[in-house]
Parts: structure tokens; sequence; C-alpha cells
């Protein structure tokens, strides 16, 4: 008997790649020396697609008519046009869970690099500048706090047990109250005006695009440190910039960035940006779980008919009659 087909969008993970050859067969679609050619004659024959960042949108899936379900490698999805593919069948699946304590364990590192200066204290050190004089005192502390979480999902709620540990007081936005005895805000404006930490959670695509803007960065505060670990569209980055530099903020720690790789040039200009390669589950051990959720949702759809891990969007997909 044949085994399903299943198209790599490119190179992946290598427990997502050994984890599908021993189920499947794979097609690797970036060793293909004519992708469109391969897609082309083997279109019928793919039934699932596991991706680790490619955009998902309705063109491609009008070329993989067989197409039924795509795995992706991640939390956010926004590269993913999911209610296209609910529209058309085909389900979505991501990774949760697996990184929430990390990227939770990277936000609170931002928060102290920021808070304390600490990256800026050690460039101090390397640069021989301690033997003339002691680094400045730091303008902020972290005691007293409290933190905005826009977003209080999984991994938000691993970031507020993690900074009440440091005494920070917790508050937060989402579209729904949630039965947790932080206080809640309906609105982000209220948020940022109540809060003196703004800690991004949320995931990325149009109806976030830009939610971060001039209005919530005024409201945030002089003494405001806004903490991004979801997706750098959140951020109106202009108005960041400008908020930075003429200090409507004390300071901001970014792990994303609305155009990455690339950076806003005026970010790497301003002392009091610490900016972060999106690291945020960046560890050995975290990655190859991601990776090897990518491989369980594919086999236990393809064993069982219910993917573990499906997103909202495909959620009634799945549904009994």
């Amino acid at each position: 008997m044949s085994r399903p087909t299943v198209l790599i969008t490119g190179p992946m993970n290598e427990v997502v790649q050994t984890g599908l050859a021993e189920h499947f067969e794979v097609i690797r679609l970036w060793e293909a020396g004519d992708p469109d050619a391969v897609l082309a004659e083997r279109a019928k024959e793919i039934t699932a697609v596991a991706t680790g960042g490619a955009e998902i949108d309705g063109p491609f899936l009008d070329r993989l008519p067989a197409l039924r379900l795509v795995a992706s490698f991640g939390v956010g999805y926004d590269k993913i046009d999911a209610t296209v593919a609910a529209e058309r069948g085909v389900i979505v699946t991501n990774t949760p869970g697996v990184l929430d304590d990390e990227v939770a364990d990277t936000a609170m590192g931002l928060l102290l690099m920021t808070a304390r200066e600490l990256s800026r204290a050690e460039r101090h050190l390397r640069a021989g500048a301690w033997t003339e004089r002691s680094y400045p005192l730091t303008k902020a502390t972290l005691s007293g706090r409290t933190m905005g979480i826009l977003g209080l999902g999984r991994i938000g709620e691993a970031i507020a047990r993690r900074a009440q540990a440091f005494g920070i007081s917790i508050a937060y936005h989402n579209r729904h109250r949630k039965d947790v005895a932080y206080s809640y805000y309906s609105t982000l404006l209220e948020l940022a005006a109540a809060v003196d930490i703004l800690m991004i959670v949320i995931p990325g695509g149009d109806e976030t695009r830009h939610l971060v803007d001039a209005q919530v960065l005024k409201a945030l505060g002089t003494d405001g440190i806004l903490i991004n670990v979801a997706r750098g569209t959140v951020v109106d980055e202009e108005a960041l910039v400008e908020a930075l530099r003429t200090n409507t903020i004390l300071s901001a720690g970014l792990d994303v960035f609305e155009h990455e790789p690339e950076v806003h040039p005026g970010l790497l200009d301003l002392g009091n940006a610490v900016l972060l390669p999106h690291v945020g589950s960046a560890s050995v051990p975290t990655r190859d779980a991601m990776g090897q959720l990518v491989v369980d949702n594919l086999v236990s759809w393809y064993e069982t008919g219910k993917p573990l891990t499906p997103v909202q969007e495909s959620t009634r997909l799945l549904r009994t009659p």
C-alpha cells in the first residue's frame, strides 16, 4: 500500500523531516530544480503540507486540489489564510503548548534587560569603560510595577506567573474576560493607561496590525516599558521609534519586528531599545518538541481523521454532525 504524500515547503527542523520520512512519501520542495513543475506534476497526490513559514493563501491552495491539512511549525500562523483554508475543507494545525515556557522566559529576560539596562551595562564592561567610571544608575526597577498583558492565552498566563514571582501586579486585555484573578480592561487604551509595563502576546494578522499605536504608547506613559514577543506587525514601529526617541515611553524590549529580519534603522540607533533576533522559542529542546508536534499532528490526522492541535478556524471542520 502506497504511503500518503506530504509536501514540505522549505527547510525545517530535522525532527520534522526525519519523522515525516518514517511515515509518509515526502516531497522537499526546496530541493526541486523546478518547484512549479513539481507542484503541477504531483498536485493530485499531495494531501498534506508541512511548513515553517511559507505563504499559504488562496492561490497556493488552488494549486493543490487534494490538499486536506496544513501543519505549521509555530504558534503564530498569520502567513496561512486559515479562513480560506477552512472554506475549502483544509485543516490547519499549529504547535501551541510546547513552547509556552520558553517564550515566557524570553519575555521576562527582555523585561529585565530593558528595565535594568543589562545589555547596555555589559557593553559598558566589554568596552573597558568600567575601569574609568561605574555604569550609571538605571532609572527603572521592576519593584512595584503593574504589567498589562495584551493577550492572556497560554503564553500570557505563563508570563503572568513569572511576573508575579517578581512582585509585579497583573492586568490584561482580551476580546473576552477570563476566569482569572487579574484585573480586566475592556479596551487596550484603558489597559495601557493603567499599567507601566505593556506585554504583547497576541497573534499577528490584519485584525491586530498596528493595534499598539501612538495613542496607546502615549497612554503607557513616560515610565512605561513595552515588551513584544508576539508579532512585529502588532506595533506601529514608526510610532514606537518616535515614542522612544522623545521619551514618550521609557524603553522597549523586542524579539519581533514588523519587517523582520530587517529591523527599523531608528530602533538600531536607540539606546533605550533592547533588540533580539526572534529567539523566543529558539532552544534545541523546544524546537525539537515543536517539530515532533508537527509530525504528531500529521500522523494523528491520517490515522484517526483528527489532528491534535487544530487552529480555531479549523475546529468546525472536525465537529461530528
